[in-house]
């Protein structure tokens, strides 16, 4: 997997795109917006309690699935949000809470190791990466700080974080653009 920071990063940044430009979202959007990112990664704790890695609730099973970004979603663009940022519709939030989720598979699917991501769970167990698999998966526990690490973070700057910060920066000026182009007319 890529590393939690990674997921967090690559939401917060792609979010920036997507958040109104009229009056910026509560704290609470960009909370969420990182904690749902990351949060498919809850399925970790099953090791400590002897869930193997390959089970549906094992580590990239349901939780890392569309059905799980779908149901995570739905909760957190309904609940969490009584009083709507301005510009976004309760369906817009619902959408935007599940790609942020659904974000953090589909990175999984582009690391180099692991048994994939069970992206259809629970239709289906199989689990899936993407041909093109260009990100160091990132080591479990401590073996994150360490030389290993290192690398991990290295290849995570290439592959997630400058292709978010280009997606931001892509959207912002064609945001720009467009009310420019507006106070034109």
């Amino acid at each position: 997997m890529p590393t939690i920071f990674s997921h967090a990063v690559f939401a917060s940044l792609v979010g920036r795109s997507y958040a109104p430009k009229s009056k910026a979202p509560p704290l609470r959007f960009w909370f969420l917006t990182a904690g749902c990112a990351m949060l498919p990664d809850i399925d970790a704790i099953g090791f400590a309690f002897g869930v193997r890695y390959g089970s549906m609730f094992g580590h990239r099973g349901f939780t890392h699935s569309i059905v799980f970004a779908l149901l995570t979603g739905a909760a957190v663009g309904t609940l969490f949000f009584r009083r709507r940022p301005p510009d976004l519709s309760r369906l817009q939030l619902v959408f935007y809470f599940t790609l942020v989720t659904l974000s953090h598979p589909l990175l999984d699917a582009l690391t180099n190791g692991g048994l994939g991501v069970a992206l259809f769970a629970p239709l289906s167990s199989a689990r899936y990466f993407s041909p093109w698999r260009p990100i160091e998966v990132s080591p479990l526990g401590v073996g994150f700080f360490s030389a290993r690490g290192v690398e991990v973070i290295a290849s995570e700057i290439i592959w997630v974080w400058l292709p978010a910060l280009l997606i931001y920066l892509v959207a912002s000026g064609y945001s720009k653009a467009r009310r420019q182009d507006t106070a034109d007319h």
